[in-house]
């Protein structure tokens, strides 16, 4: 019997009491899903959520009888957030779905656990665990489990019928928990479907994608999205930019220790061009700061390869650091995997670049130390040419790698004022 009991969050006092009340009079509760696969695989459980043969209504009832908040988070669709000192569970009550037609389904409440089971999209997330920690496996998921293998419940067409959202957390899912191949039934039902993710909202196409593209290493599955014809349908931009840097960045990465980005593994698929990012933004619904952090490096200057620590100061005040560290750390993945090869070019090149994004890091943007009151009181008109004078000043205060202080620069404007 395979069981859960050994782990420690298995055993914490919280999630132990709302077990014991779903539990209770003739219910029937069960851990589901993501919390038994991870704990299987060795990775972090996260969020605990569970299973119950109890309508909300009576999940509802039994938590406020014991003391227990209960938030009604998607009860329309039999899901409960009951918080029990201070920790979350989500409790959705077993369901089969009624309706469907590719992005929502209406569903009738059950008891049946193998219907429960079936409903749901891969394997691998289809298990259960019950209050006494053993493993209950409905639908050939353990197996799947030992080979690292991420497939769908039964007919995958089908599944993927039920919710076109699945044909990207197919890939997403093996990026984070496949191994080898990913499985040829989903690959190909998947390249089937792929044109009804456009029947889908932007939101949860990018919320999806954005997941996929936090893995630790997403390359496999973005390969196989890309000869499936899956990222072209929801990232047009990727077709003639391709996916090339990607296994360089995540090398760099890991090398460097830095966190998974979303946004500049996407810099690194899609070309710098600030219309097509800003039309990418607004197809996707992307955030405005996730819009932002694109159009600056697509606006980003390319770096001389021979420059001066104060120009570089300068062109980080004039055009951002944001934008700037993006195309570095492309530039340093890419220079480290040539280098890497033993291209001595390279190696100097990673140095480098590495020493300016270092710089970059370290760089605090300076105060300007004049503003327009500045100028309106040494004797220029209100108008345009205020404007004009404070941006001669701000330039020559930036050419003089910010040297100028307050006085000198008071100096220059009275001299500008006398001139005007």
């Amino acid at each position: 019997m395979t069981s859960l009991s050994d782990q420690d969050w298995f055993r914490q006092p919280a999630l132990r009491r709302v077990l014991d009340l779903l539990n209770a009079d003739g219910g029937e509760a069960r851990i589901a899903g993501g919390a038994v696969r991870n704990a299987l695989m060795g990775v972090p459980a996260g969020d605990v959520d569970i299973a119950t043969t109890l309508v909300p209504q009576e999940v509802v009832a039994r938590a406020k009888a014991a003391g227990i908040k209960a938030v009604p988070t998607g009860i329309d669709h039999g899901t409960v957030t009951l918080v029990a000192s201070g920790t979350p569970f989500e409790v959705t009550t077993l369901r089969r779905d009624v309706e469907t037609d590719g992005r929502r389904a209406q569903v009738a409440f059950g008891t049946d656990w193998q219907e429960d089971a079936e409903r749901r999209d891969l394997t691998i997330n289809a298990l259960y665990a019950t209050a006494d920690g053993e493993v209950i496996d409905l639908v050939g998921g353990l197996p799947d489990i030992e080979t690292k293998t991420v497939r769908f419940i039964g007919d995958a067409g089908q599944r993927i019928a039920e919710d076109h959202l699945r044909i990207l957390r197919f890939f997403r899912f093996f990026a984070y928990y496949g191994d080898g191949r990913p499985d040829a039934d989903g690959l190909r039902a998947c390249a089937r479907a792929k044109d009804r993710l456009a029947s889908l909202s932007a939101e949860r196409v990018w919320s999806e994608t954005k997941k996929l593209l936090s893995a630790p290493d997403p390359f496999r599955a973005l390969l196989w999205m890309r000869q499936s014809g899956v990222l072209s349908a929801i990232l047009p931009e990727t077709e003639k930019w391709g996916i090339d840097t990607i296994p360089a960045l995540i090398a760099t990465e890991q090398a460097l220790k830095w966190d998974p980005d979303p946004l500049l593994r996407l810099s690194a698929m899609v070309p710098p061009d600030g219309e097509r990012l800003a039309a990418l933004s607004e197809r996707l619904r992307l955030s405005r700061a996730e819009g932002a952090t694109l159009a600056a490096w697509a606006a980003a200057p390319e770096i001389p390869k021979t420059f001066a620590d104060t120009a570089f100061d300068r062109m980080l005040y004039r055009d951002g650091r944001e934008g700037l560290t993006t195309r570095l750390k492309l530039a340093l993945a890419v220079a480290r995997s040539k280098a890497e090869g033993g291209d001595p070019e390279a190696m100097a090149e990673s140095a480098r670049v590495q020493r300016l994004l270092e710089r970059a890091g370290r760089w605090t943007r300076p105060a300007f130390p004049l503003s327009g009151a500045d100028v309106l009181a040494a004797g220029i008109a209100a108008g345009p040419a205020v404007g004009k004078v404070l941006e001669a000043l701000e330039t020559e205060w930036v050419e003089g790698n910010f040297n100028l202080d307050r006085a000198a620069l008071m100096t220059r404007l009275q001299t500008l004022a006398k001139d005007a």
